[in-house]
C-alpha cells in the first residue's frame, strides 16, 4: 500500500502514515527499511497489519526526481521568468516572478532587476546544496523561496 508520512517523533521512535485511501496507520521506527530516517511528507510503500504499518519502504517522489543542476541552470538563465519555480512545482511563486519581471519594465525596470537578483541567488543556493538537502528542502517539502 502507498501512503505519506504525516507525523514522525524521533524521541518516541514512532509515527503516522496516511494511506492513499485515507486511512491512518501507526508505525514504529523498527519497521522502517530505508537508509535515511523517516521524515514528514515522504512517500512510502508499506504492508498493513491491523492499525499498524509494517515493512515500510521509501518511494521516489511521485513527480520524479528533480535535478538541482537543472533547477540551478534554469534559475541562472531563465530565472527572471520563474521557469525554475515551475520546474520545482511552485506554480504560484513562478507566476509571481513572471508577472513582476514582465510588468517591472513599466516601473523603470527596478522590479525586474530585483527578480533577476533573487533568481541568481536561488541558482547559487541550488548549486551549493548537497543532493540530499536539495531533495529534502525543495522537492519533498516544496519550499518555494530561498
Amino acid at each position: 500500500m502507498r501512503g505519506k508520512i504525516l507525523d514522525y517523533n524521533i524521541q518516541e521512535s514512532k509515527g503516522v502514515i496516511l494511506s492513499d485511501n485515507g486511512t491512518r496507520y501507526n508505525f514504529l521506527v523498527a519497521q522502517w527499511k530505508g537508509n535515511k530516517a523517516p521524515a514528514i511528507n515522504q512517500i512510502v510503500d508499506f504492508a498493513v497489519n491491523g492499525d499498524d504499518a509494517e515493512a515500510i519502504y521509501l518511494q521516489q517522489n511521485e513527480e520524479g526526481a528533480k535535478s538541482k543542476i537543472v533547477a540551478g541552470i534554469l534559475a541562472l538563465f531563465l530565472g527572471g521568468f520563474g521557469v525554475h519555480k515551475f520546474y520545482l512545482g511552485c506554480k504560484t511563486a513562478g507566476i509571481i516572478m513572471l508577472v513582476l519581471f514582465i510588468f517591472g519594465f513599466i516601473i523603470l525596470g527596478i522590479p525586474s532587476l530585483i527578480i533577476g537578483i533573487i533568481a541568481f541567488i536561488e541558482a547559487l543556493i541550488y548549486f551549493f546544496k548537497s543532493d540530499e538537502q536539495f531533495e529534502e528542502i525543495y522537492v519533498n517539502n516544496k519550499k518555494c523561496w530561498f
